[in-house]
């Protein structure tokens, strides 16, 4: 743990005090700044294993500096903290690939959890790869790419068939799948992946909610039940439930 560097960027000199500390008792060095421009400078910018960084301050905010270190390819997990939580601030946090948007004051374990998620997303994004699966082709292409706005890998299936006939059935790391769909259905996927001994974490996604189909996927297992349209956040807060779920099953 000790070599994970978090640096802390926040405008306000006692948020960069007592979150250093913080940050240190949880067993990581820290390294705080006062603005985006002196982080971007520091020779600790290389170094930086994920960043807390405040979204409204003077010169450079938040956002700026999350477009700024993307433009120079630096993958930095971000976890931004603000006094002041907006709905297209937080949207377009996000998008654009943060890993959690805290609003101050955050509890110790809501921060020590958020740190985790990301320094493990920094290691495993890049290998999980995440199928989807719809018969809506503009559902597929823009879920497709919302996905590998979050790091990760993803591919995309007009049917159940094509997925089962693929080669990424024992590559998927999480599955995102529609409810209603022609031939077979995004339940019937579910039983035959599980019959098979597959235990793939599901996600379905559906326009047609309906309380039965909902208990029968959860009832067998599904991360999951999301009505269409869902927000960018709720999708990748799911996804990342869904591998973590997934992890810690490996694990015992």
């Amino acid at each position: 743990m000790t070599k994970n560097l978090i640096s802390v960027v926040d405008d306000d000199e006692s948020i960069r005090r007592t979150t250093t500390f913080l940050i240190e008792s949880f067993g990581f060095r820290a390294a705080a700044f006062e603005s985006a421009e002196v982080f971007l400078k520091s020779v600790q910018l290389h170094d930086t294993s994920c960043l807390l960084v405040d979204v409204q301050m003077p010169g450079m905010n938040g956002l700026e500096l999350q477009s700024e270190l993307a433009a120079a390819g630096l993958s930095i997990p971000i976890i931004f903290i603000t006094a002041f939580d907006n709905k297209d601030t937080r949207q377009q946090a996000m998008r654009a690939g943060a890993v959690a948007f805290l609003g101050k004051p955050f509890h110790d374990e809501e921060l020590l959890q958020a740190v985790r998620l990301a320094l493990r997303g920094k290691l495993e994004a890049t290998k999980n790869l995440i199928s989807v699966i719809d018969d809506d082709e503009s559902v597929r292409r823009t879920t497709t790419l919302l996905i590998e706005s979050f790091g990760f890998r993803a591919t995309a299936f007009a049917s159940a068939k094509s997925f089962l006939e693929s080669g990424q059935v024992h590559e998927t790391s999480c599955l995102i799948l529609d409810v209603r769909m022609p031939d077979m259905s995004g339940l019937e996927l579910q039983s035959e992946l599980a019959a098979a001994g597959y235990g793939v974490p599901v996600i379905f996604i559906t326009a047609y909610d309906d309380k039965d189909s909902r208990g029968r996927a959860m009832q067998a297992g599904a991360v999951a039940f999301l009505d269409k349209p869902f927000s960018d956040e709720k999708l990748l807060q799911t996804v990342r439930s869904a591998l973590m779920a997934r992890d810690s099953r490996k694990s015992t």
